[in-house]
């Protein structure tokens, strides 16, 4: 198995000192004409995302067999003590799982994972990618030549009829890491196989021509200790083979320091778009303003100097490491490159759940998480965020970058969606699916959202403690909530004891408001309004635990309302 890329960790403080560029050419090649620019294609002007595609299951058709990235040792189940991964899927849109050595998740469900070989699998990342702004995937494709080969081989496949099936483009993204041949045999690959995909109206093009990315020349660390020579000749062939070959190279390129050998600058810029590697190199976003100002400008320059397309690597954050501060990082990333005039963006990564830098689906919560196995859920400073987060802030990066959305620092993207925004006056409880403890006779709890004041619902009698809820469809920041009884006279005053209660996922419910007497009076209408701070909630439970004028609980209507 190869080594993974994105184990090599720089600090940002590392102490480079400046390209040798000057500020007069700093101005001119960053607000000077654009002509240095390649006009808008598949990478230029767009969102490109890194997929991995490399996770398998046993029992899952794949050539290589065993737990494949999920595990160390690949052919022993993955467990808290044999796992390569830091983040957790959210596996509700899969049709398929595989029971892992995990302990169950917080709701008592097995732990189950995906295998990137399912079709249905890769289908599902696609139509994420369709739905958020993700214009193009870089398939990575490490050594082919060992016992990953077939398995590789056939993922592009599955990738190029998901590409075509959602309207995506995708392109082949060679990582040299731990490949000592690598020099006869990527243009072997490509001649005889990789290349056959271009046919495909998916693979993207550049200029007119097929993109082709290049991952790993002149990095400083021993899984690539390749020379300038044949890094060039690796260059200089796919662009004789009529391609647009982007570099994914060193955060520190220019200077030859630090993650850069130094001898290769001849190799950087003989490609056509430059992507500087950043994954590992900050935590926080003084981070990203130090790279900004003294990394990202000069590279820019120096690119525009010399007629090459700038790339630069976004990245939502390590997750386990802390880094994400509910998406103010992954924004700050997205606002500091597009403010820069970068010609495109490239995304790290779509489904790296190894290192915790994954805009996938992910999950929201500790319920949704193996029990006790350490794993940080989206929610992990306090902020409940939807799975689908940050590839909701991927499409609004993306509607940044192309004019669509105005240029902004303030992250536009809400934690969860309908919030904030939604309108204050409406009950978003309304017609909603509800739940119970139990009703006796036809009181059941589809009448606390019928809008109908004079239908209620009523939990069978001397039985208390009982409960009833409303599914709000998708968690909302909400504040308040409004309880009624039929507003009838012979409805005479009574005290609910009663708790609200509130959840994201249906299993852990936490306090909105304790409990207590909530008085009820037709005098005022039989209405109690209850106000909490504002938290994100889906489930909305009231649970009731005395009643002065009927021994169980008692509810005409619920409504919900935004914070």
């Amino acid at each position: 198995m190869a080594v993974a890329r994105r184990r090599l960790l720089m600090s940002a403080a590392a102490g480079s000192a400046l390209a040798a560029v000057s500020t007069t050419e700093l101005l001119a090649a960053l607000t000077g004409p654009a002509s240095a620019a390649s006009p808008p294609g598949d990478v230029v002007g767009k969102i490109s995302v890194g997929y991995q595609g490399w996770f398998a299951c046993p029992g899952d058709g794949a050539p290589i067999g065993g737990w494949w990235h999920w595990s160390r040792d690949r052919f022993q189940p993955p467990s808290p003590s044999n796992t390569t991964i830091v983040s957790w899927p959210d596996m509700r849109e899969l049709s398929r799982g595989y029971p892992t050595a995990y302990p169950n998740l917080g709701t008592g469900a097995p732990a189950e994972l995906f295998s990137s070989y399912d079709q249905q699998t890769v289908d599902t990342h696609f139509r994420w990618m369709r739905d958020h702004n993700c214009d193009t995937a870089a398939l990575q494709r490490f050594n082919p030549m060992g016992d990953e080969g077939p398995t590789r081989d056939a993922m592009a496949a599955k990738v190029r009829d998901a590409a075509e099936r959602f309207g995506r483009k995708y392109y082949i993204m060679y990582d040299v890491t731990s490949w000592t041949n690598f020099q006869t045999e990527i243009k072997t690959d490509w001649s005889t196989k990789m290349s056959a995909h271009t046919a495909s109206a998916a693979y993207a093009r550049q200029n007119g021509r097929p993109v082709v990315c290049v991952w790993g020349f002149g990095f400083n660390d021993p899984g690539r200790p390749f020379p300038p020579a044949p890094c060039l000749d690796v260059v200089n062939w796919f662009k004789a083979q009529g391609c647009y070959v982007i570099g994914g190279v060193p955060t520190y390129w220019r200077e030859g320091i630090n993650d850069s050998r130094p001898g290769f600058l001849d190799v950087y810029h003989a490609f056509n778009m430059i992507s500087p590697w950043m994954v590992g190199r900050t935590g926080t976003l003084d981070g990203l303003d130090w790279f900004y100002t003294n990394v990202n400008q000069p590279d820019r320059a120096d690119c525009n100097a010399r007629g090459i397309d700038y790339q630069p690597c976004v990245m939502p954050g390590d997750l386990s490491s802390g880094h994400r501060r509910h998406g103010d990082f992954y924004w700050r990333h997205l606002y500091n490159m597009i403010r820069l005039g970068a010609q495109g963006l490239y995304v790290s990564m779509f489904d790296e759940f190894n290192e915790g830098n994954q805009i996938a689906k992910t999950s929201e919560t500790q319920a949704t998480t193996p029990a006790g196995a350490g794993i940080r859920a989206l929610d992990e400073d306090g902020t409940f965020c939807s799975s689908d987060y940050y590839l909701r802030i991927t499409a609004d990066g993306g509607r940044m970058l192309k004019g669509q959305l105005a240029l902004t620092p303030v992250r536009p993207t809400p934690p969860v969606t309908g919030g904030p925004g939604p309108e204050p006056g409406r009950n978003l409880a309304a017609g909603r699916p509800t739940s119970e403890s139990g009703h006796v006779q036809n009181y059941g709890s589809g009448n606390i959202v019928d809008g109908n004041q004079g239908s209620y619902w009523e939990s069978p009698n001397h039985a208390f403690p009982q409960w009833v809820q409303v599914d709000l469809g998708a968690a909302t920041a909400i504040g308040r909530v409004v309880l009624k009884l039929p507003p009838l006279p012979a409805w005479g005053a009574r005290t609910q004891i009663l708790a609200v209660r509130g959840s994201t996922d249906g299993a852990s419910f936490g306090t909105l408001s304790a409990s207590a007497g909530r008085r009820f009076d037709p005098a005022s209408g039989n209405t109690v309004s209850v106000t909490f701070p504002a938290a994100p909630t889906r489930y909305v439970r009231l649970e009731f635990t005395g009643n002065t004028g009927w021994p169980a609980g008692q509810l005409s209507e619920l409504e919900v309302y935004p914070s």
